[in-house]
């Protein structure tokens, strides 16, 4: 617990346990007292150099039982362990060892990485995306530049169109002679360049036109 509202330190020697406790505003008490004491702690960290598991699962049973059940948290940071295996499969004993801190660290990188992963895919869509909105903005004056010229072509025929329904022309022909106008006006631009070029420009020209005008070709 990050603000525990006791803390108990356990050691062979009193003394020693004292100098510890005083460190984290505590108290200590004797390893050998430990039993007597159990049952009066919601968590157990537990790292010795004993040879021999120093928390037996008739221990840890009797302390469970004074709690009336309470559950008990418990960690073993000891190599060998200090706490029997068999205690975690109490119902009211919740222990974990250095192996499971390790795979939960495992699990914990590897969560990480997914993300990690997972972060850089979407930063790499994003600056595909931006790159995209780059390249369109780019292109921008061109497209402006093309709607005021069809504009002008446009308005040229109309006004021609206007007159010769003024003089009284048969709509039929003006409208026809508006359109052929209109198509011939649109299409000298792409003849005339591709008239002009030659070789490899030419053979550019021939590959792009029928991709911007949408010809069979």
């Amino acid at each position: 617990a990050q603000n525990p509202k006791t803390l108990t330190i356990a050691n062979r020697t009193l003394e020693r346990g004292e100098m510890l406790a005083h460190r984290f505003n505590g108290r200590a008490i004797r390893l050998a007292d430990l039993p007597e004491q159990l049952a009066s702690f919601d968590i157990v960290v537990s790292c010795t150099a004993s040879s021999l598991p120093i928390i037996g699962l008739g221990l840890v049973e009797t302390a469970i039982k004074s709690r009336r059940h309470k559950p008990m948290f418990m960690v073993d940071l000891a190599v060998p362990r200090d706490i029997e295996t068999e205690i975690g499969r109490l119902d009211d004993v919740f222990l974990y060892t250095v192996d499971d801190l390790g795979a939960a660290v495992q699990t914990g990188m590897e969560n990480r990485k997914a993300a990690v992963a997972q972060a850089e895919a979407i930063i790499e869509t994003r600056v595909q995306s931006f790159m995209h909105w780059v390249d369109t903005r780019s292109v921008v004056p061109l497209i402006q530049d093309l709607h005021e010229s069809s504009e002008a072509m446009r308005m040229i025929e109309l006004e021609r169109a206007k007159r010769l329904l003024a003089k009284g022309e048969n709509i039929d022909v003006v409208l026809e002679a508006l359109s052929r106008g209109l198509t011939a006006k649109f299409l000298h631009g792409p003849q005339q360049a591709l008239h002009n070029a030659h070789g490899d420009e030419r053979a550019r020209l021939v590959a792009l036109l029928p991709q911007l005008f949408r010809t069979k070709r």
